[in-house]
């Protein structure tokens, strides 16, 4: 089991910044991959941005060169630093484990944490 706690959410104006954290707590030597979702009002939720085990990483084209994923693994968190926010950007985001463990994947969501941009 693997439970995360995502925080840092909040009201920003356009063209700012915000960084979003994930805390990783329980089985945290199974996770193999790390994500950061989002969901806008009536739209589908979307992957962000993920990293691997390895540190590799991996961005949607709409937060390319805006948004950077990191994580400390000391702290066993997972960073989503976002730049230059517009109102394009204003959902609820999510943190996303993958975990394999005896040949079994295993998914886990954190509770959401809303981000909104505007003026």
């Amino acid at each position: 089991q693997v439970q995360l706690v995502e925080s840092g959410g909040g009201l920003v104006q356009p063209g700012g910044s915000l960084r979003l954290s994930c805390a990783a707590s329980g089985s945290i030597s199974s996770i193999n991959i790390m994500r950061w979702y989002r969901q806008a009002p009536g739209k589908e939720r979307e992957l962000v941005a993920s990293i691997t085990r390895g540190g590799s990483t991996d961005y949607a084209v709409a937060v390319k060169g805006r948004f950077t994923i990191s994580r400390d693994n000391y702290k066993n968190t997972v960073y989503l630093q976002m730049n230059s926010l517009n109102p394009e950007d204003t959902a609820v985001y999510y943190c996303h484990a993958i975990t394999y463990n005896a040949g079994v994947f295993r998914n886990y969501w954190g509770q959401g944490t809303h981000v909104t941009v505007s003026s």
